[in-house]
C-alpha cells in the first residue's frame, strides 16, 4: 500500500494529541509524518524526539519541498485562514483544523483559493464519522421510529476555562471551538439545506475570556425536523449527547451507548378523533389512555470519534488523494456552517477585550 507523507503544523492539543496521536496509532496504515512545524522551541525539540522527522519554526520553510502529500494545519485558530490559503497557493493539499475560519467572508476567501489552486482542501470534521452518530443515522433511516421531529444535541458539561480558546481575538468561544462538530452533524441532519432558520442565545458564565461559554442554537428548515443544540460549560448534570423525538418512539444516546423504543403502528389499538366527552366505565370523566406494545433496543457503540472517527476521516482523505474518490465532507458544506455561525454572532453581539 502506498503511504502518503504528511507535515503537521502545530504541536498543541490538536496537532500533537489528536492528529499526531492518530498517525502514531494502530489505526493508521496510510500516512507517514515527515515534517513538523511548531513556533515553540521546546515543542520542536519534543517533536524531533517523538517523530525523528524534520522540524521547522515557520511553515513557510516547507515551501519548495516536493515530497509532502498533505499538510495538516493545526495552528492557532485565528491563523487557519491565512496559512491555509498560503499553503494552497504554494501547491499543497491541506486538511485544516476547525474552526475553518473566523466568519463566512474569510471562509469564502479560503474556498476561492482552493478552487483556483486545483489542490485538495478539507476541514477536520471527524465527528461526521463518530460511531455513535453513524449508528443513530442508521437507526433513524431504518424507519423503526418513524418520522424524526426533533433532534436535541448536547455537547455540554461544567467547566471554567481561561486559555486562548476563550478569547475572541483568537477565534475562541464555544460556537467556533466546540460548535463545528455538532453544527456539522446538525446541518447533515438537515441535508445542508439552503433555507435554514436560526434562533440562538449566547452567554458568558464561567469563562475568564471574552467569548461565550454557553450557546443555545435552534435550527430548522422547511419540511425538516427541528435541531436543538446545547453548547454549555455550566451544566453539571450533562448526560445524553442525543435525544431524538420521533413519530413512533424516541432515542437517547451517549457517545458509548444508544437506547431506543418504539411501537408498531400496524398493531397498535385503532383510534379516531372524537369531540364528545370521554368516560370511564363508571361514567366518570376519562383522559385518552391506551396500552402500546413497546419494543426496546440497546446498542453498545464500538469505537470512538478519536479512533474510528479519525480513521474514517483520514481514509476519506487518502481515497481522494490516491484514487480520486468523492469526499463526503466538503469545503462548501463548511461555507453553509459559517452562514449559520455568522447569524448566531449577529443575533448575539459580544463585547471584546484586547490582550497585549
Amino acid at each position: 500500500m502506498k503511504k502518503l507523507n504528511v507535515a503537521i503544523i502545530g504541536q498543541g492539543r490538536s496537532g500533537r494529541d489528536i492528529h499526531g496521536a492518530f498517525f502514531k496509532s494502530e489505526y493508521n496504515e496510510k500516512f507517514n509524518v515527515i515534517a513538523v512545524v511548531e513556533l515553540l522551541e521546546e515543542r520542536r525539540i519534543r517533536a524531533k524526539e517523538e517523530w525523528g522527522c524534520d522540524v521547522y519554526a515557520d511553515y513557510r520553510e516547507l515551501f519548495g519541498r516536493t515530497d509532502i502529500d498533505l499538510v495538516v494545519n493545526s495552528s492557532y485558530s485565528h491563523m487557519h485562514a491565512d496559512i491555509t490559503i498560503d499553503l494552497l497557493e504554494h501547491g499543497f493539499n491541506v486538511v485544516c483544523e476547525k474552526p475553518f475560519a473566523k466568519n463566512y467572508e474569510e471562509c469564502d476567501r479560503i474556498v476561492k483559493a482552493y478552487e483556483k489552486s486545483g489542490k485538495m482542501l478539507n476541514v477536520f470534521q471527524q465527528s461526521r464519522f463518530a460511531p455513535y452518530y453513524t449508528e443513530i443515522k442508521k437507526i433513524i433511516e431504518s424507519g423503526k421510529l418513524g418520522r424524526p421531529v426533533q433532534y436535541s444535541i448536547a455537547f455540554s458539561g461544567f467547566a471554567r476555562r481561561w486559555d486562548w480558546q476563550t478569547y475572541q481575538g483568537y477565534n475562541g468561544g464555544e460556537v467556533r471551538n466546540t460548535g463545528p462538530h455538532p453544527l456539522d452533524q446538525a446541518l447533515d441532519i438537515l441535508g445542508f439545506d439552503d433555507n435554514i432558520t436560526v434562533f440562538s442565545k449566547l452567554d458568558r458564565v464561567n469563562t475568564f475570556g471574552d467569548a461565550e461559554d454557553y450557546a443555545k442554537i435552534i435550527l430548522t428548515a422547511p419540511g425538516k425536523p427541528l435541531v436543538d443544540v446545547d453548547l454549555s460549560k455550566c451544566n453539571a448534570y450533562a448526560g445524553n449527547v442525543y435525544v431524538v423525538h420521533c413519530q413512533y418512539g424516541s432515542l437517547k444516546a451517549t457517545m458509548s451507548a444508544i437506547d431506543y423504543k418504539y411501537y408498531n403502528p400496524e398493531t397498535a389499538p385503532e383510534q379516531k378523533l372524537t369531540i364528545e366527552p370521554l368516560f370511564k366505565e363508571d361514567r366518570t370523566p376519562a383522559y385518552c389512555s391506551e396500552t402500546l406494545d413497546w419494543t426496546e433496543e440497546h446498542v453498545d457503540v464500538e469505537g470512538t470519534v478519536f479512533t474510528v472517527g479519525c480513521k474514517k476521516y483520514y481514509d476519506m482523505i487518502y481515497d481522494y488523494l490516491v484514487d480520486g474518490k468523492e469526499m463526503e465532507i466538503t469545503p462548501y458544506q463548511v461555507l453553509k456552517q459559517f452562514k449559520v455561525i455568522d447569524t448566531i454572532r449577529a443575533q448575539n453581539p459580544l463585547d471584546t477585550i484586547t490582550v497585549k
